[in-house]
């Protein structure tokens, strides 16, 4: 899996608050790639979450 977060991102922390072992947020949101595969659940969830639709994942 692959998660990326795009230009989109407006730096909200929604993400870092759900899921904050993948996503740190200073001005923009970014991704702690070796700690997905063991945060898969909070990743979708953090995605699901996020307003602007910035987080993909594939």
């Amino acid at each position: 899996m692959t998660v990326k977060v795009n230009d989109g991102c407006i730096g909200c922390g929604a993400c870092e608050s759900i899921c904050d072992a993948v996503f740190s947020v200073s001005d923009k949101a970014e991704v702690n790639e070796s700690a997905v595969a063991d945060n898969i659940d909070c990743v979708k969830e953090a995605a699901d979450a996020c307003p602007v639709g910035a987080i993909e994942v594939e």
